[in-house]
Parts: structure tokens; C-alpha cells; sequence
């Protein structure tokens, strides 16, 4: 029996994936909603295997579309953390208890898009971070362990990167780049776990239209934004997310 079999997974796996593909899109970080939103029907990793290949999907589409508009230097300072990240999430699977690791990512992520929104309120114009390279590694390991763990990579990233006031174009592109590069540095870890199977594919082939059409979509609208209210957008979404974030590791 298909693990989408039942109605009630196959609503919330629709949710998820429209969610992801928003994300994708260019609306970075809300994609963490995707692997808790599937677990309320799924055991947690199998929801986390069905998305992988959903989401690899959507990366063809986004970087696609932002091939041009990407920062080859953020690029190259985070992924080499993030290859670390995904390494220790996959050796420490068993051991680490993901409501802790939610917890932290929800509330540092909470505090951030709060501070964010406070110091540009009204519109004020702040100087744009330029922290340096190594910074962006250490927040890269940040990305690969919780994007390994629930695809909740988009955080760390945004804490490091939106401060940057990059292009909003850019800064679509630089995260379209670094989170598909991550996407495929995680198959071996899944498959070592055994979760990335052909149950689990089959489920994931199952939500690809809806995957490649939703991620389309955001990125036609997310174009027309300005700057300005693209990064507005993006802090209130931080918000939101790091409260989900929070609730869960509490509930």
C-alpha cells in the first residue's frame, strides 16, 4: 500500500509540498514547515525521505530560473560547512533528539526576525553585514545539520545572508544554488538510513507536478516584488516559522 494511501496523508502531503514549493520559490526558510506539516501523518524521517526527492525537483526549477543571479562567494564560504552539518546529523540520526534541535532553531530563528523587523521598522535603511567568509561556515554547518535532519536549513541561512541586503534576485538565486547542492550531498545519508527507498519514492513521484507548478508560480510572483518588501516578507515569515519552530519542540 502506497504510503499516501490515506486521505488525510495525502491532504497534508499536498500542504507540504505547496509550502516547499513556496519556499523554493524564493520565500526562504517557510520550506521548514514541509517535513513537520507531512509528520502529523508520517513517522518524522519517512516524511523527511518522501520530501528529499519533492524537493530535488523544485531545485531544477529555481536554479534554473536564477542561474545568472547567484553569489559565487556566499556559495563557496557556506557549503563547505553545510557538507560538515549534513555529516554529523547523519553520523549522530539515532542519538540526537529533534525536538531539542527544533527548539533552538525556532526560537534563535524567532528572535532574529524580531530584532530584524524592530531595527528596519519604518522603513529605516541599515547598513548592510559584512561579516566575514568564515562566519557564513560556521552558519553553513547550522544549515546542513537541520536541513539533514527536517529539511529546516533556510534559518541559518537567512541569519546569515538577509543581513547582506543582496538584490533580492540574488539572494533567490544564492539560496536556490547552496540548498540544491545540500539536497544532493544528503541522498547517501538517506539511503544509508534506510528511509530513502522505492516506497518512498514512489510517494514522492506522486506529488512532482503539484511540486514543479507550485514552485513556478512563487517565482513569477516573487519577481514583481521590491527589495524592500521581499526582505519585509522574509522577517515576518521568520517570525512565524521560528514560533511553529518553537511549539513544536515544546508540544
Amino acid at each position: 500500500m502506497s504510503l499516501l494511501a490515506d486521505p488525510y496523508a495525502l491532504a497534508l502531503a499536498f500542504l507540504a509540498v505547496l509550502v516547499i514549493g513556496m519556499a523554493k520559490g524564493g520565500l526562504s526558510g517557510v520550506g521548514a514547515l514541509g517535513t513537520p506539516i507531512l509528520a502529523l501523518a508520517l513517522p518524522p524521517a519517512v516524511a523527511a525521505a518522501v520530501l528529499l526527492p519533492v524537493i530535488i525537483v523544485q531545485d531544477v526549477v529555481s536554479v534554473w530560473s536564477f542561474r545568472h543571479d547567484w553569489s559565487r562567494w556566499i556559495v563557496g564560504w557556506m557549503l563547505p560547512g553545510t557538507i560538515a552539518g549534513i555529516t554529523l546529523a547523519t553520523g549522530f540520526a539515532a542519538s540526537v533528539d529533534e525536538r531539542w534541535l527544533l527548539l533552538l532553531l525556532g526560537a534563535i530563528t524567532l528572535a532574529f526576525g524580531l530584532l530584524r523587523l524592530w531595527v528596519e521598522r519604518g522603513g529605516r535603511i541599515v547598513a548592510a553585514s559584512n561579516s566575514p567568509g568564515w562566519v557564513g561556515t560556521l552558519f553553513g554547518v547550522a544549515a546542513g545539520i537541520t536541513s539533514q535532519v527536517a529539511h529546516a536549513g533556510g534559518p541559518p541561512f537567512q541569519m546569515w545572508v538577509t543581513p547582506r541586503r543582496l538584490p533580492h534576485t540574488t539572494y533567490i538565486g544564492t539560496n536556490a544554488v547552496l540548498f540544491a547542492l545540500m539536497n544532493w550531498i544528503k541522498v547517501p545519508g538517506y539511503i544509508m538510513l534506510g528511509t530513502l527507498n522505492w516506497e518512498t519514492l514512489k510517494a514522492a513521484m506522486l506529488l512532482m507536478p503539484l511540486a514543479v507548478v507550485s514552485t513556478i508560480i512563487t517565482l513569477k510572483i516573487l519577481r514583481r516584488l521590491d527589495s524592500h518588501r521581499f526582505y519585509t516578507i522574509i522577517y515576518w515569515l521568520m517570525v512565524l516559522l521560528g514560533a511553529k519552530l518553537v511549539w513544536d519542540g515544546i508540544a
